[in-house]
């Protein structure tokens, strides 16, 4: 890693923005291009990311800027629906360029890398445009994908996030107060990530999301049918077996707990609960939204897209 490689964030304003910037500051090989913000154009990133140091300054871009900036890589933290200007304007101008786009605009489009390392690596041949998997639709796939062959009828998944997925722009999926004692449903049918995770794995897949009280992490409770009955050591088995080697993924033996995993950058994925008659098994996976969720995902597939150590600056904590 002797040659650094530059790097540039637009929407760093957001909280995904903010876990960005620790991430790319904390790596060996990487330096910051830019950080776009509209927002903070002008202000310091050190004033409200207290984990950076140094003078490095928000700017407010357009898109042709952000092109003539010619990163090495560019990590559109946008909404959806925002990245097409960027993405046509470093076509023009350094078309080489790795984007890696948080937002849902490329992933149901063939010709971008769908960047889910675990269950995608090995499809990665050098693509320079990559898609950031969805938050929910992370927890979902990683909770799906080792009975995925053995399902009878669609995976029902209830998921719950923390406000923070919601993001910056204030409604009342980000409102403490709306929030207080409350759950929030919403989207219960036809929800961008069940669509998303439908696509990936190959299967129909039932996705109720939640919105709860708690700033960050995802609890995602799968209730999965299956063809034939398993015992419940059986398929923890096999869910060690699939994810051995996955220094991101924890198999644990009761269902995790979503204050365990804030802050943390890996999966939790335990429970394993099997009704009478063994074709019922509940599994629970939790994830930190704004990291394994989106941010360390993201730092993952830039490392693989620069050839680096894949878990280069992404802090993996030993399991107690």
């Amino acid at each position: 890693m002797s040659e650094k490689k530059t790097i540039g964030i637009v929407g760093a304003r957001g909280h995904t923005g903010a876990e960005l910037i620790k991430s790319i500051a904390r790596h060996p090989a990487l330096e910051f291009a830019f950080v776009s913000s509209r927002e903070l154009d002008g202000q310091r990133v050190s004033d409200h990311v207290a984990e950076f140091a140094g003078d490095l300054r928000y700017e407010n871009l357009s898109d042709d800027d952000i092109a003539k900036k010619r990163a090495d890589a560019v990590v559109l933290a946008l909404p959806n629906g925002n990245a097409a200007g960027v993405v046509a304007a470093i076509d023009v101008e350094k078309p080489d360029t790795i984007i890696v786009d948080l937002s849902a605009d490329y992933r149901f489009n063939d010709s971008w890398y769908y960047g889910l390392p675990e269950l995608t690596r090995r499809s990665y041949g050098g693509q320079t445009r990559i898609s950031n998997p969805g938050c929910y639709a992370t927890a979902m796939q990683l909770a799906i994908a080792p009975l995925k062959n053995e399902l009878a009828a669609p995976p029902a998944c209830f998921g719950v996030s923390g406000y923070s997925g919601a993001g910056t722009t204030p409604s009342d999926k980000n409102d403490p107060e709306k929030l207080l004692d409350n759950l929030m449903p919403y989207a219960l049918v036809d929800h961008m990530h069940e669509r998303e995770v439908t696509r990936q794995l190959g299967v129909p897949v039932e996705f109720m999301p939640h919105v709860a009280p708690h700033f960050r992490g995802i609890t995602m409770t799968v209730n999965l049918w299956l063809q034939q009955a398993m015992s419940a050591d059986a398929i923890k088995t096999r869910y060690r077996e699939f994810y051995a080697g996955e220094p991101l993924i924890r198999i644990v033996d009761e269902a995790p707990w979503v204050s365990v995993i804030a802050g943390k950058h890996h999966v939790d994925i335990g429970g394993f609960a099997v009704a009478p008659g063994g074709k019922r098994v509940v599994v629970v996976a939790t994830i930190d939204n704004l990291l394994k969720g989106a941010a360390t995902q993201a730092m993952q597939n830039l490392n693989i897209a620069f050839g680096f150590d894949e878990l280069a600056s992404i802090p993996v904590a030993h399991h107690t």
